[in-house]
């Protein structure tokens, strides 16, 4: 598949099937990743790869995040809320979380590192779909929570941008649209723009 196709046929796919993913696929997704531009090649990708027991970490820090903010502060309430955080680090086989620690050279401008793990994200669903893979970027106010952060071990400026829920897709993809290029665009031409 060309890139044009890719970009144009990307979509996220949130159901997948439990098969697990080859070691050698997850190294190309993380590998493309890598290949974002990225100002002053700072390169401030993290990459956190669970699988098995491994979506653990992820799982306990959802569920202690939903804990947290649990309405229902009886023993039971607080147990359900964490179970219900819990169970969402397996909807996929594979959760890649995708992480920004800036750098911390005065020359470089932090929102740029978000822009270029940002770009990582996109190299990677694009070289999932590549694959014959499904993918979806789940992000939301769990990523950004402190509780986050420390279970995965980031530093106070690091921030997990999202996480990548990774398998073979058991859904069929949505039709994409998209409005016109020509409704968010502006020509800048010169003098005659006046």
């Amino acid at each position: 598949m060309n890139v044009s196709e890719a970009i144009r046929t990307r979509r996220s796919i949130g159901k997948v099937k439990p098969d697990a993913v080859p070691q050698e696929l997850l190294e190309r997704i993380i590998e493309a990743g890598t290949w974002a531009p990225n100002h002053k090649l700072t390169e401030p990708w993290r990459f956190f790869v669970m699988q098995g027991e491994g979506r653990d970490v992820l799982g306990n820090a959802l569920g202690d995040i939903q804990a947290a903010g649990a309405g229902d502060t009886s023993e039971e309430g607080i147990a359900a809320a964490r179970e219900s955080g819990r169970a969402k680090a397996y909807r996929a086989p594979v959760v890649i979380g995708v992480a920004v620690e800036p750098s911390t050279d005065p020359k470089v401008i932090e929102i740029e590192e978000y822009g270029a793990v940002f770009a990582a994200i996109q190299n990677m669903l694009l070289e999932i779909h590549g694959l014959g893979l499904g993918a979806v970027w789940r992000t939301g106010e769990p990523c950004f929570h402190a509780l986050m952060n420390e279970a995965f071990g980031l530093g106070s400026n690091g921030k997990m941008l999202g996480f990548l829920y990774i398998g073979y897709p058991d859904m069929e993809p949505k039709q994409g649209k998209r409005q016109p290029a020509a409704d968010k665009t502006v020509w800048l031409n010169g003098s005659q723009d006046a």
